[in-house]
C-alpha cells in the first residue's frame, strides 16, 4: 500500500512537472512568433512602401527607419528571449533537480572574522 502511494505521487509529481515545462516553453515559443510578425510588419510597412518610391532619398529614410525599428525592438525582443530561457533553466530546472536547501547558514567572507577566530586558541 505504501509503495503505491508513493507512486502515485511521484507520477502526480511528474505529471505537473511535464505541464509546468511546456507552459515554459510556449512562452519562449510565443515570444518568438512575435519576433517573426514584427519583423514582417516592419518589412511590410517601412520598406515596401518605399521601395516603389522614385525618390531616392524616400528609399534612403525607409531603410533607416526599418533598421532602426528593427534593429532596437528586435534585437531587444531577442535578448529578452535569451534572458529569459536562462533564467528558467537554472532557476526553474536546475533549482528544482539538484539543488537541496539542506546545508548550513550563509555567512559573508569577512577578514576581520577570520583574523579573530584565528587568533582564539
Amino acid at each position: 500500500g505504501e509503495v503505491f502511494i508513493h507512486q502515485a505521487i511521484e507520477t502526480i509529481e511528474f505529471v505537473l512537472g511535464m505541464v509546468s515545462n511546456t507552459a515554459s516553453y510556449l512562452r519562449l515559443w510565443a515570444l518568438s512568433l512575435a519576433h517573426s510578425e514584427l519583423a514582417t510588419v516592419f518589412w511590410e510597412k517601412a520598406m515596401l512602401s518605399t521601395i516603389n518610391s522614385d525618390s531616392f532619398i524616400a528609399i534612403f529614410i525607409g531603410f533607416a527607419v526599418f533598421a532602426a525599428t528593427t534593429f532596437g525592438v528586435i534585437l531587444s525582443m531577442d535578448v529578452l528571449e535569451c534572458f529569459l530561457h536562462a533564467l528558467r533553466l537554472h532557476w526553474v530546472e536546475f533549482q528544482n533537480k539538484f539543488y537541496k536547501a539542506d546545508g548550513y547558514k550563509f555567512h559573508p567572507f569577512s577578514f576581520k572574522q577570520t583574523i579573530k577566530d584565528s587568533q582564539q586558541p
